[in-house]
């Protein structure tokens, strides 16, 4: 069984978790993913917060056992370590996820996986810390932007956000839940803007002039208007169709 197939085994278990700890307790973890056993480490020692090898555990357990999110929370901090600093006022971990798909990347390449799945898995943690700053406040442009760069990797994304929040506050869970929800809102009430603003009539403007003699004008736009309702009503039309309707309506207006 090669590592790949190895650490599949034990991330597709549906209660992953004391697959996950046996594996690191009994050294396997150290062949598979010797980054892993690293991570057994408080994030602030100062203030004795949770060791991150705990909190991605659990993360990765409180996913669906889905190859590539699973996987995307196994590696999700996993350059914390290595970009741990105190120099910033407190414990910071800055581009631990670009940092930490790099990692991911060479790991998930030895372990021997298919490219296009360690590629979504890269993505995944590179992608991973973008909702943090959500709370403070996006624009339209920025919800597009983040919707745009996970592409077809948005569900499992945002799923694996859900899950790396592990906090026993109930208040401070459900606020991150919540902004989880109206991001995805937003993400479908502007794709919908979008699509229809990228509608176009069955017959262009010029065409439009072309054949009711008009020149540039309201009535232009009325008749593309009344064109473009009739496509969203009804579908695409042949051209002769078009211009038939396209002659009804322009008899009721005069």
């Amino acid at each position: 069984m090669s590592g790949a197939e190895r650490l599949s085994v034990i991330l597709l278990e549906k209660d992953c978790a004391p697959g996950l700890w046996a594996s690191v307790e009994s050294g396997e973890m150290d062949l598979l993913v010797p980054e892993l056993p690293l991570l057994l480490m408080e994030q602030d020692p100062i203030h004795k917060h949770k060791d991150v090898l705990a909190h991605t555990i659990a993360v990765v357990n409180k996913t669906e056992p889905e190859i590539t999110v699973r996987l995307g929370a196994l590696f999700h901090d996993i350059a914390k370590p290595q970009t741990r600093s105190f120099q910033h006022g407190g414990v910071t971990f800055r581009h631990h996820e670009v940092v930490g798909s790099r990692m991911a990347e060479k790991r998930l390449v030895a372990l021997g996986y298919e490219e296009p799945l360690v590629e979504q898995v890269v993505e995944l943690v590179r992608l991973s810390g973008r909702f943090k700053g959500y709370a403070d406040g996006w624009s339209d442009t920025a919800v597009r932007r983040y919707a745009r760069d996970a592409g077809p990797l948005l569900g499992k994304l945002n799923h694996m956000i859900r899950c790396d929040c592990t906090t026993r506050n109930k208040a401070k869970a459900a606020g991150v839940q919540a902004a989880m929800d109206d991001l995805e809102q937003r993400i479908g009430v502007l794709a919908e803007q979008d699509r229809k603003a990228a509608e176009r009539p069955g017959i262009d403007g010029a065409a439009v002039m072309k054949y009711l003699d008009l020149s540039p004008g309201p009535e232009v736009g009325q008749a593309l208007a009344f064109l473009l309702a009739l496509k969203r009503t009804e579908g695409d039309l042949g051209t002769e169709e078009l211009y038939g309707r396209l002659d009804a309506w322009w008899a009721e207006q005069n």
